[in-house]
């Protein structure tokens, strides 16, 4: 299923993913109407004026409030499931706040699909997730698994569930980059430990492999693309080659290195030309899903300090 004259409906949709998910799919999808619902009401406003397009709804709202969502998506064909708390100090800090969004509102998103009969349901995931040393990677890990088994609730209403996972995205809200940039005209750049690496994807990939995922999926996979890793030194250098470096230890919550596909996952994966499916451990599911992709290694991992693509500092200025 494609998404022309679809009805979509978009959670957190005012973030940097729902931003330029909205504007791809207007362009180029011709969606019957997108719903961006999200909790942001000046942010409504200036979106709303800069798209002016009258497939465009908005609808205030909070993952957290069952009955609102259940009203935004009533007649909905395909929800993607973007909004979350994804600040990894804020979560910390703030745990209980945490939970609420990024679990209790998958839950939420699950529960109001399924009695709305919406068709497909995409949830954006992080490689945070993946054996999770935080604690929003550890919500993300169990908003996954959810929405995985949020497959074995549906019944005859035939809503399918599947998550999309991937990493950093370059210059979003709250990444490394717009940091590097800000530090840099200043003289120096903090960096915490210089043997960090890590996934990166750019927003518009990220929203075209999403788009790519809810065309192919069958419902209980996790869909994780194949791209490059940068080292956090190559990065500095690309942005502020002249700045003083300043190692300050790394963040509580923090790794060295992140990991897309863990050993105990390819177990039950696919890989293709330029993504894996991670395939649900169900007694359902049928073997023909997917079967043009072939079985991954049992001993491999998808890590971004073993990953055979890597960015160059002339790629990293580039972007």
């Amino acid at each position: 299923m494609g998404l022309e004259n679809k009805t979509i409906l978009i959670t957190g949709g005012l973030g940097s993913f729902g931003q330029k998910f909205t504007e791809i799919i207007l362009k180029e999808h011709n969606p019957k109407a997108v719903r961006i619902y999200d909790n942001r009401e000046l942010a409504q406003v200036e979106v709303g004026r800069k798209l002016n397009d009258g497939r465009v709804r908005f609808f205030l709202g909070d993952v957290r409030d069952k009955d609102r969502l259940k009203r935004a998506m009533q007649g909905a064909d395909i929800v993607v499931h973007a909004a979350a708390l994804k600040h990894v100090p804020v979560c910390e800090y703030n745990p209980i706040e945490a939970i609420r969004t990024n679990i209790d509102g998958a839950v939420n998103v699950i529960d109001a699909a399924i009695d709305c009969s919406v068709q497909k349901v995409i949830a954006i995931s992080t490689d945070k997730a993946v054996q999770p040393v935080n604690l929003y990677g550890a919500t993300k890990m169990v908003a996954e698994k959810l929405f995985v088994q949020g497959n074995s609730y549906s019944g005859d209403k035939k809503t399918i569930f599947s998550c999309s996972r991937y990493g950093n995205v370059v210059g979003s809200s709250g990444s490394v980059i717009p940091l590097f940039k800000e530090q840099g005209q200043k003289g120096e750049i903090t960096i915490t430990d210089e043997r960090m690496t890590r996934f990166w994807i750019t927003l518009d990939e990220g929203v075209r492999f999403v788009i790519k995922c809810i065309e192919k999926m069958k419902g209980g996979e996790i869909f994780v693309p194949k791209i490059p890793s940068m080292k956090i030194t190559d990065v500095a250098e690309a942005i502020a080659p002249e700045a003083k470096r300043i190692i300050v230890g790394i963040r509580p919550g923090e790794k060295i290195s992140e990991v897309l596909l863990t050993q105990e996952e390819a177990m039950h994966a696919k890989e293709f030309d330029d993504y894996f499916i991670i395939e649900p451990e169900f007694s359902f599911w049928d073997s023909e899903n997917h079967k043009d992709g072939k079985p991954v290694s049992t001993d491999f991992i998808y890590s971004s300090d073993k990953n055979t693509q890597w960015l160059a500092k002339g790629q990293i200025k580039e972007i």
